[in-house]
């Protein structure tokens, strides 16, 4: 008995150890099946820095740990996420479907192979390949990922159709198509991916009309399609009860506006052809928080309700044809910060909320017909013209059309009567045409002669204009007391007008070479620049001249007074509670850096050259950042003599146009070891980049509040977007897309980190 239960004992153990046997080699054949996939990728991709880890990584890639440019995660030996994030940002002017050298990947490159390869990952749920240069239509294939929950394939160069096979893939969540170049009509089939809640396919080239699909999926919670070439109708949108964000902008949709759902908190419709009433159903949007609804037709009063919906912040109703009298006894909500009611035909007085602004509140009400400010309205007839909005707008310009027509018929002829009789030189009227008052460094660039013909001709300045007694008496004649100190450019003063808002007011010279023309189209220009991360700026007063002297020897700019003093001295804060946590510096990088990529992105022509440093940074007293000094180089052309003067021994500021990105580098740096690496500039961080590499090396550089205050995945994601910031060659530098991305993935693994903590 006890030699027949061995035997048995052994038989079974034998089975045990011959199954490990089997299982064990095809446990390691499909590891080394992912991984010969995934090397294979890199090869396609020609060998991106993000996947050098690749070459000398040894161990299991599901246990690689991630980063900001590269993430690998597994279940049971599947790769199922896959992220990289390569340097190929930035974008040609042009794109004719074919490889560009040093942006796209090689002409050797082929996106089908490419696909082939990536289909073996069967068990992919996250896939995410950004700014990898990959180029050509995306195919078909794509489908074949059925398991998949997000894509993204931003900032490449992908073109042609979106797959219609992609509403087949109905595990989506997420599918992000941004900065590419789609160019033909949306796939009117997406209302099959009933779990899809984000949609973004921003920055491409769509045409046609909004999907009208896109209003059956109950889950979506973003749509965001501007920049694009949409147009036609936009249908009505309130059966999407969970939408969050609508951002439109920058299309050619042209219908009246649509109900939308009450769970709505950002709208942004700027930048279309709406017309119509702005529908009274838009008070009931509780949530609603951002509403942008600039640049468009619309008519009639606005609801006076919008003004003070619970969690307004932000109202944007500049350049429609808006009209009527705004209530007197007008509600502002106690969130609402920013309010726009420019270029209309509103007439009567500015209710007392809007006219009575606090430091926190900015309206901006010229170009109307409003018994305020006059030298910033029309006169009461101007706004009694008709304002029916796009249908007038429509008249209008088949008359514009028709005479520009008749002009262009009557030239040809006069032209070929001038040939054929030999009479008058091309020289002759070339001379005849350098006469206009135009500046030449405006005409010369396109895309402002482009963007100005959309906005129309506004002969009226966007910001007030102060007079030079209102400021002495806002300064006390510019008395010492008044006196801030020396600005990266001019004096900087404390001033109080008369409705007792506070305001900082900049002094500058200007040459005597300077023309007052020229310099009030600059100021114009500067005056467009809003955004919640910018000083505001007020108005102007231009001393010493009047509108056509060339002898004019001061500027004074007023902005918006920012009361809680500057990032730099915030960070030489080290008092326990006074010093920033590590969260907090990743709040104002992130606030800085939306303020620079709008400054670069966000307006025509971008605005570089952005004096970038912690002592521009102001905080306000819910410590908001908002960057002040910005877009000098619109003002005058002598920037970098008046910065010699003031900024002769900070060696970290660059003032070149393509240097705002290493100068936001010294801005990280500063935020991760302190004020010290201002002060000893570009030597100092060559020195000590190494020191970033080890965790002892970091000890010793970086400022112990934020060695105290945050998650180590959090800081090397801003140690590495840092460096490459402040790299010596400026093609190996980021976008500010890209920084703001990084700075955004960091203060995400920094709240889970902190979060985690918590629960603890």
């Amino acid at each position: 008995m006890f030699q027949g239960g061995t035997m048995r004992h052994f038989f079974s153990l034998y089975l045990v150890v011959l199954s490990w046997f089997f299982f064990i080699p095809n446990t390691q054949e499909l590891q080394a099946a992912h991984t010969q996939a995934l090397l294979q990728l890199r090869v396609y991709l020609e060998y991106p820095s993000s996947l050098q880890i690749l070459d000398y990584y040894q161990g299991d890639l599901c246990w690689l740990s991630p980063s900001a440019n590269l993430s690998i995660k597994c279940e049971d030996d599947e790769v199922t996420e896959l992220k990289i994030t390569g340097e190929k940002s930035l974008k040609p002017p042009w794109f004719n479907g074919y490889a560009v050298p040093n942006q796209t990947l090689s002409m050797n490159f082929s996106i089908d192979s490419f696909f082939i390869t990536l289909t073996r990952l069967t068990s992919l749920r996250v896939l995410s390949l950004v700014s990898l240069g990959i180029w050509g239509p995306l195919p078909d294939k794509i489908h074949s990922f059925t398991l998949l929950q997000v894509l993204d394939l931003s900032s490449n160069f992908l073109f042609g159709d979106i797959p219609p096979k992609i509403s087949t893939m109905v595990k989506l969540h997420a599918l992000t198509l941004d900065d590419n170049y789609f160019n033909t009509t949306m796939p009117d089939s997406f209302d099959s991916l009933s779990n899809l809640n984000i949609l973004s396919v921003k920055s491409n080239g769509l045409k046609g009309s909004f999907p009208s699909s896109l209003g059956k999926i109950k889950t979506l919670e973003v749509i965001s399609l501007s920049h694009n070439e949409l147009s036609g109708d936009l249908p009505g949108l309130s059966s999407l009860t969970g939408l969050h964000v609508l951002d439109l902008r920058e299309n050619h949709l042209e219908s009246e506006l649509p109900l939308l759902p009450k769970s709505v908190v950002t709208v942004l419709l700027s930048n279309n052809s709406f017309s119509g009433e702005i529908p009274n159903q838009f008070h009931e949007l509780n949530q609603l928080q951002h509403l942008d609804l600039s640049s468009n037709y619309l008519s009639k009063t606005p609801p006076s309700t919008l003004f003070s919906l619970p969690e307004i912040s932000y109202l944007n109703l500049a350049s429609n044809v808006l009209s009527g009298t705004l209530p007197d006894k007008l509600n502002c909500g106690s969130k609402l910060g920013f309010v726009d009611i420019s270029r209309n035909k509103l007439s009567g007085g500015l209710p007392s909320c809007l006219a009575n602004t606090s430091d926190s509140r900015v309206v901006r009400y010229a170009g109307n017909c409003l018994s305020v400010d006059s030298q910033n309205q029309y006169r009461g007839s101007y706004c009694k013209e008709s304002s029916s909005g796009w249908k007038s707008f429509k008249t209008w310009e088949v008359a514009v059309v028709m005479v520009i027509i008749v002009v262009l018929v009557l030239v040809l002829l006069g032209s070929s009567v001038f040939l054929w009789k030999k009479y008058h030189s091309t020289k002759t009227t070339g001379q005849d045409n350098s006469s206009i008052g135009v500046p030449s460094e405006i005409l010369a660039n396109a895309r402002f002669i482009s963007q100005t013909m959309k906005l129309g001709t506004q002969t009226i300045p966007t910001c007030r204009q102060f007079s030079i007694e209102e400021l002495k008496e806002a300064t006390k004649n510019f008395d010492l007391s008044t006196y801030i100190g020396q600005g990266s450019i001019g004096k900087m003063y404390k001033g109080k007008l008369d409705n007792g808002s506070y305001v900082a007011i900049r002094s500058l010279p200007l040459s005597k070479k300077c023309s007052i023309q020229t310099l009030r189209a600059k100021l114009d220009l500067l005056s467009k620049l809003h955004h919640p991360n910018l000083v505001s700026l007020l108005g102007h007063c231009i001393d010493g001249g009047g509108q056509d002297d060339s002898n004019s020897h001061k500027l004074h700019l007023v902005y918006e007074y920012v009361p809680n003093g500057n990032y730099h001295a915030h960070l030489s804060e080290f008092s326990v509670g006074k010093a920033l946590k590590w969260s907090d510096r990743l709040a104002i990088l992130i606030g800085v850096a939306k303020a620079v990529h709008f400054l670069h992105t966000g307006v025509i022509p971008g605005c570089f050259s952005n004096l970038l440093k912690t002592k521009n940074v102001l905080l306000d007293e819910h410590c908001i950042p908002k960057l002040s000094d910005y877009g000098m180089s619109i003002i005058t052309e002598e920037i970098e003599k008046f910065e010699a003067k003031g900024e002769k021994s900070k060696p970290c500021l660059r003032t070149k146009a393509d240097d705002d990105v290493y100068n936001f580098g010294f801005i990280l740096f500063e935020s991760l070891v302190g004020p010290i690496a201002c002060e000893k500039g570009e030597t100092f961080f060559l020195n000590e980049k190494a020191s970033f590499g080890s965790q002892d090396g970091r000890r010793k550089i970086v400022d112990p509040t934020v060695l105290t205050t945050c998650s180590q995945e959090s800081l090397s994601i801003a140690i590495s977007i840092t460096t490459k910031c402040i790299s010596p060659e400026s093609s190996f530098r980021p976008s500010f897309e890209d920084v703001l991305w990084n700075l955004q993935y960091a203060a995400q693994v920094q709240a889970t980190a902190d979060a985690d903590q918590k629960s603890d």
